[in-house]
């Protein structure tokens, strides 16, 4: 049965399939499904990049929630599209193949998934199932002192409410009147679950329903009061039954503060005596308590405080092994400062002898007799010792210890205790491990999943060192660096810094300048890197020192900030090299604060966006240099500056089509060809782009040139078509109109014109009379034999000559097109407006012409001859 139903419709566009992901991680958070997310993250990316990137059309995403899961449907409008075949070597998936890996993915992480075909669309679908457990957060603690004890109001209410078969109030005490202002006439013959403010998360209103249907439960959750406040209260539920079998639920209720009253006590440590099978207490029991944690860090953390509690001492730790065995990891301590730096690493093998190995059990009577047996105890005060290994199936999977201050408390006899304790514990801690590491697996594959889309999101290299940091702090570090290497043997540069306190950053990027930089040599491999906190507590120690030489004054926001930045670089740090195409271009750093490290789930995550994150650096980096070429090369084919002419006005507007071109087809020039005469042209060579372009440069210096040399406008063009001719394959088609400009002292302009296929130039009189200023001739880089004529006239005070390319008369919507007319009803509305006024009014009426942008290359050159 459908519970809860959510959908989203997104456009065959790439940012789709992010919006898909946050939409589906939304719903399943609101559903309380956190455990899902990132499963169903990484499936809904496939399958929507299939349906909107691949297939080309909209995606329907519909998630679908009944009482044992979800199952979510991804629909595209392209049936005819099917499934990619997913090939196979000797009867499996073969990973590396380019197609078909979203349904390997929908194969290895769903419950079931499958495809639906009808005439119009296409209905992927996989599901996911919820894991079974009990609903609600139990906890559990040991029995506190009297002086310990929660403070609680002079009297502690406790509500009695009891529940029939379908959740209906039937029972309401006076208690529970006075915590809740609801008599019980209010209330009586309500469904509980009306009350309930539990779970907080929208969508999961189910969960009170569910717990009420437990043979037992235990937790923390809201009751809605008479005035609309929301009461925090720890309840205990027992299911029960009357005498004629029908089922309810007695509900105690006290205020969370006042949790003692109903909380269950942890069990007492395990005693002496007999340790068979055949006993009376299960030492695995005994060790964790009931009910067990559902968590690993918190099965960790009740272990070692339930071991040292079984042999009264101390402190505890527990420590697992990594995959390969060589090393332990810190996972959980107690009675130990600051955790002992929780996630260090110690080596299995520490010493030759018996008490060397983590493999072994080993008791030591006092630690200071074998200084750095235990190098996690090192400094801690504790002197007796008896450590012993957690193994499955013969594996070793961590080290349990458990110490005390007294030297000799130990002995051979503890430590069997802890060893038959640790062996019934081991395959529940080896369960929990592995459980998380698959859940961090999933999580690490969804959240690369999104850093690769972000990467490849983005060409500027400033923005992707941007969010290489911002993707690695805080999820993967406490704070971040980026060094970069311009060239291949330079030395790194410092790029960027983040810390996940903004006030921070500032005093790590002034010391890490201070700091000679990490080696960028790629045989050094990912490696820790000691500098930054050196270099943080000799700072911070000389501060402290001066302080101290000048009577203990203080500095002046001196030495907080200096003792803040210590602590902030003070834990561990990583280097990974930024390696791309074969070579190092940067180096990530990764640092954590004082006393912490980190662990190896991480160092590997980080590692694998390392190599991601820097092949997107070397894009955006290529890109950039590229691009910056282009540029260049670009404005040098553009005209300088154009000439002043006394008497004439000159505007011109030039628009390259295509993103980042400054230069296509199209192009104009403005120059002197001698005292008192000036040469302009505007051209259009067919096509746009680099190719297009190359020929533009080839047409305005040639131009330049022959008209300085004497010739006239005739035999300028008939050259430049030869020379164009002469490029071969690369010759392109030219329109140009080519003229010459001779200012008369008098007022006016002679103008010589010649228009070689070029759209006509427009001559607007002071009366407002437009009107063809040249006849039309043929294009440049057809023929080899031209005959070209040369037109003259005067252009008069207060007339305008209006030249453009084709990409102006040409702008279309739809089936319309501005045309020649369109354009002369423009220029006859611009009587009286300067040169500059008339280029942007006819620029402003091709954009508005049409909705999209112009596709085409546009140059507008104007001349005027001022009134006065």
């Amino acid at each position: 049965m459908i519970t809860a139903r959510a959908a989203a419709t997104f456009e065959p566009v790439g940012r789709s399939v992010a919006t898909a992901r946050g939409f589906v991680r939304d719903t399943l958070q609101g559903w309380g499904l956190a455990e899902l997310i990132d499963d169903a993250v990484v499936l809904t990316s496939e399958l929507v990049t299939n349906a909107v990137i691949h297939a080309g059309t909209s995606a329907d995403v519909l998630c679908l929630r009944d009482e044992s899961g979800v199952r979510v449907e991804v629909v595209d409008r392209h049936p005819e599209r099917e499934l990619p075949f997913v090939p196979t070597r000797r009867g499996t998936p073969d990973p590396d193949s380019e197609g078909g890996r979203g349904l390997m993915l929908c194969a290895v992480l769903s419950a079931g998934w499958g495809v639906e075909y009808t005439s119009s669309d296409k209905r992927v679908w996989f599901r996911l199932e919820e894991r079974a457990q009990p609903v609600g957060t139990r906890s559990a603690g040991p029995v506190l002192p009297d002086d310990q004890l929660p403070v609680s109001d002079s009297r502690v209410r406790v509500a009695v409410v009891q529940v029939d078969r379908s959740d209906t109030i039937t029972s309401w005490n006076e208690d529970a009147e006075a915590l809740f202002a609801y008599t019980t006439d209010q209330v009586i013959g309500k469904p509980l679950t009306d009350l309930a403010a539990w779970p907080h998360t929208p969508g999961t209103g189910t969960g009170i329903a569910e717990a009420l249907r437990l043979s037992r439960w235990e937790g923390s959750y809201g009751l809605r009061a008479a005035d609309g406040r929301t009461v925090p209260v720890y309840a205990c539920h027992l299911r029960i039954r009357d005498a004629s079998g029908e089922p309810s639920t007695v509900c105690l209720l006290v205020r969370d503060r006042e949790r003692a009253v109903l909380q269950s006590p942890l069990r007492g440590p395990v005693v002496h005596g007999d340790h068979g099978e055949g006993s009376g207490g299960d030492p695995l029991e005994g060790l964790l308590g009931s009910p067990a944690p559902d968590d690993l860090d918190g099965l960790l953390q009740r272990t070692v405080e339930r071991a040292r509690d079984m042999l009264d001492g101390d402190a505890a730790y527990l420590l697992l092994a990594t995959d390969d065995e060589t090393e332990l990891e810190v996972r959980a301590s107690t009675g130990l400062p600051s955790a002992r730096q929780r996630f260090a690493r110690v080596p299995v093998e520490t010493a030759s002898g018996r008490y060397g190995s983590a493999r072994m059990p080993a008791v030591h009577e006092d630690l200071a007799a074998v200084p750095g047996a235990v190098p996690l105890l090192s400094g801690t005060g504790m002197h007796s010792v008896v450590t012993v290994p957690l193994k499955v199936e013969g594996r070793l999977t961590g080290s349990l210890g458990v110490a005390s201050e007294t030297p000799g408390r130990y002995g051979n006899e503890e430590a069997l205790r802890l060893q038959f304790a640790a062996d019934r514990i081991a395959l529940a801690v080896e369960s929990a491990r592995l459980t998380e590491l698959e859940r961090l697996r999933r999580g690490s594959l969804s959240f690369l999943v999104e850093a690769s889309e972000l990467l490849a999101g983005t060409l500027d290299p400033d923005q992707t060192l941007a969010l290489m940091a911002q993707m690695t702090v805080p999820n993967l570090a406490n704070w971040c660096a980026v060094y970069t290497m311009p060239e291949a043997d330079a030395d790194p540069v410092l790029s960027y810094v983040l810390h996940e306190d903004e006030e921070r950053i500032d005093g790590i990027k002034s010391l890490l300048e201070r700091v000679p930089p990490p080696d960028p040599d790629v045989r050094l491999g990912v490696r820790p890197w000691n500098a930054p906190a050196d270099a943080a507590h000799n700072t911070a120690l000389r501060s402290s020192l001066r302080r101290l030489a000048l009577g203990g004054l203080r500095q002046p926001g001196g030495e907080v900030p200096l003792v803040a930045t210590a602590a902030a670089v003070g834990g561990e740090t990583v280097v990974f090299p930024l390696l791309a195409r074969n070579r190092v271009i940067g180096l990530l750093v990764l640092g954590r604060q004082t006393d912490e490290r980190f662990r190896q789930e991480t160092l590997e995550l980080a590692e694998d966006l390392s190599r991601r994150a820097a092949l997107a650096l070397d894009n955006a980096r290529l890109y950039r240099e590229r691009t910056t070429i282009s540029q260049s090369l670009q404005r040098s084919l553009l005209p300088p500056e154009l000439p002043h002419i006394d008497g004439v006005e000159v505007e011109v507007i030039y628009r390259a089509a295509g993103e980042g071109n400054e230069v296509g087809g199209d192009f104009y020039d403005l120059f002197p060809i001698r005292e008192g005469a000036f040469g302009f042209a505007i051209g259009d060579v067919c096509g746009t782009g680099p190719e297009a372009a190359a020929v533009t440069g080839l047409a305005r210096h040639a131009l330049r040139l022959l008209a300085r040399e004497g010739l006239g406008g005739p035999a300028v063009l008939e050259r430049l078509n030869t020379a164009i001719l002469e490029e071969g394959s690369r010759a392109r088609f030219l329109t140009l109109l080519y003229g010459e400009l001779w200012p008369r002292p008098e007022g006016g302009a002679l103008l010589k014109m010649v228009c070689a296929g070029h759209p006509l130039p427009l001559r607007l009189k002071q009366n407002g009379h437009v009107m063809a200023a040249a006849e039309p001739q043929p294009l440049l880089g057809v023929i080899e034999d031209l005959e070209l004529f040369e037109e003259e006239f005067l252009l008069e005070r207060g007339d305008v000559l209006l030249c453009v390319t084709d990409g102006v008369t040409e702008r279309r919507e739809g089936s319309r097109m501005l045309g020649d007319d369109g354009l002369a009803e423009v220029l006859g509305g611009c009587t009286g407006l300067t040169a500059g006024a008339v280029a942007a009014r006819v620029l402003r009426a091709v954009e508005r012409f049409a909705a999209d942008s112009p596709s085409d290359d546009m140059a507008i050159l104007t001349l005027r001859v001022p009134e006065d």
